[in-house]
């Protein structure tokens, strides 16, 4: 009887493959039991610390042997062992079917600056996460695993979209990644009850519509962007607490820190159809880091600090009570670049646009800067300033050396005083109490009667 030969070296790759199959069926079987790696994340005021455990590590059973002599063979063997990983170590469905999805490029009422920085990959992974953050979902796969990329996204997610208030917090975010596999399961810290957020969802629709009563029909860009800074340094105050990270502690607890400030301003500019882009980086000379916004106004960008023009302790006294928001630093409504440089760098992580516009800078436009110091002309100022009611009369200067001149003769010498002798010749009074505030930083100086 005449036997046929089975093929030895189609019988060596059936061997390999077996042992790869079985390989791979036990490494599907232990990461079910929760094999991979656990990264916890805090988020705190716009940095992130990592937090490794590392796991039992699980890898495919690969045959053991001494070294393959079989060259010719060795393409086939190859395609053996990537069939049966993709068959036997193959991604979840979900994962599966998340790569499939079309990635939306835009997102309605929202302009997603740092979305825009992302590549293709980055971008389908931010759309993830955005999709489960909305549906509150306490886990939900991403398709991409590099705890680098992973915060990278999440931070753009989270500088892009102020109104996930329930994520912007201090809570802790983990990822679960998976060996042999390019994709997590992420786990977002989510914060307040449906009763609470019923609550913080009506203050910021409210707080909305508050703002789009204050804007006078037919403004422009710039007064829209001045109301809402007004606006939000009236109704909350600068305090830490739970709260103070996100824009649930200005709209509903009236009370937050910079990142809540910088995005509440981005929240409401967004609504009112105005870019506005949230900023984080460092300030000279604190260790804390700190918030801002960048928006553009008739096509160019400048700086709002919403946060710094709540310094109510800076315009102190009784004369403050008496006129138009006297509590309202406007030095931080499109301030300098070059000024505001020297006090504030952002993060790396990102690129910011480049801010170098002055035109619509508070005292620019209301004729209040001046590019040289004369006596005479700042006298004429604050006396049209009086005679038109204001209690506080402010000015700036665009040079150092003007600025310098200035201080030395209305604040050192005293010429202040002449001021004063003309606002109680004006309204008939024996006598005056005035204050007066600098602010260095910006060249600019405050009277208060």
């Amino acid at each position: 009887m005449k036997r046929n030969r089975f093929p030895w070296k189609l019988f060596v790759v059936l061997v390999l493959a077996a042992a790869v199959l079985i390989g791979g069926r036990m490494a599907g079987i232990f990461r079910m039991g929760g094999t991979g790696t656990t990264d916890n994340t805090t988020e705190n005021a716009g940095a992130d610390t990592e937090q490794t455990a590392d796991g039992e590590i699980v890898g495919d059973m690969e045959p053991e042997g001494g070294e393959d002599t079989f060259d010719d063979d060795q393409g086939t063997i190859d395609k053996f062992f990537d069939t049966a990983r993709r068959l036997f170590n193959k991604e979840p469905k979900e994962v599966q079917e998340l790569r499939e999805q079309e990635v939306a490029l835009t997102d309605e009422g929202h302009q997603e600056y740092y979305f825009q920085l992302l590549d293709d990959e980055e971008r389908r992974t931010y759309r993830e996460m955005l999709a489960g953050i909305r549906r509150r979902d306490e886990q939900f796969y991403l398709t991409i695993s590099d705890d680098n990329k992973v915060d990278r996204i999440y931070h753009a997610l989270l500088k892009d979209h102020p109104e996930l208030y329930w994520v912007h917090n201090r809570e802790q975010v983990y990822k679960t990644t998976y060996a042999g596999g390019d994709y997590c399961m992420f786990s977002p810290g989510y914060t307040y009850t449906e009763a609470e957020m019923a609550e913080i969802e009506q203050s910021m629709e409210t707080a909305y519509q508050e703002v789009r009563a204050q804007i006078p029909e037919g403004a422009g860009q710039y007064e829209i962007v001045k109301t809402v800074y007004t606006y939000l340094i009236d109704i909350a105050d600068y305090v830490s607490s739970e709260h103070d990270q996100s824009i649930a502690g200005i709209f509903w607890k009236k009370a937050a820190v910079c990142a809540g400030y910088a995005g509440a301003t981005q929240y409401l500019l967004e609504r009112l159809g105005i870019p506005c882009i949230y900023v984080e980086g460092s300030a000279k000379g604190s260790p804390e880091g700190h918030a801002w916004n960048i928006v553009q106004i008739d096509g160019q960008y400048y700086y709002v600090d919403t946060t710094n023009g709540d310094q109510p302790e800076f315009l102190e006294g009784d004369a403050v009570q008496l006129a138009e928001h006297k509590t309202t630093i406007y030095d931080y409504l499109c301030p300098f670049p070059g000024e505001y440089e020297e006090n504030y760098t952002p993060s790396p992580e990102f690129p910011v646009p480049e801010c170098t516009a002055t035109d619509k800078n508070f005292y620019v436009l209301n004729q209040a800067c001046f590019d040289t110091y004369d006596w005479q002309s700042i006298y004429d100022f604050c006396q049209m300033r009086l005679d038109n009611g204001a209690a506080v009369v402010r000015f700036k200067f665009s040079s150092q050396e003007a600025f310098d001149q200035a201080y030395a003769e209305w604040i050192a010498g005293e010429e202040i005083q002449n001021v004063a002798r003309y606002y109680m010749d004006l309204y008939g009074l024996r006598q005056v109490e005035y204050h007066y505030g600098i602010l260095d930083n910006l060249k600019t100086m405050y009277y208060m009667f």
